[in-house]
């Protein structure tokens, strides 16, 4: 069980679902006044496309992701998994 749980968890993926675009996230952000909201706006809306954005978010919350899953937590969802 050890080896499959470390397998699940090497091959994890992490993905958006949705179409997001430059005017959803327009819409999202829409009164929004935060250094935060303008700075995201501003970079979506310079780059065209929010691939980007959702490939590096992705990407760096791949490890928090990763570190939530612990192997009694996967344990847990493989047994269910099994029971149901």
């Amino acid at each position: 069980m050890n080896r499959l749980i470390e397998y699940l968890r090497q091959h994890l993926i992490l993905d958006f679902q949705g179409d997001l675009t430059v005017a959803k996230v327009r819409e999202l952000l829409a009164g929004d006044e935060s250094r935060d909201a303008k700075n995201v706006l501003s970079k979506v809306v310079a780059d065209k496309s929010v691939e980007d954005m959702m490939l590096v978010l992705a990407d760096c919350l791949m490890e928090s992701v990763q570190d939530a899953l612990t192997d009694e937590v996967m344990r847990e969802q493989i047994r269910m998994y099994a029971e149901s």
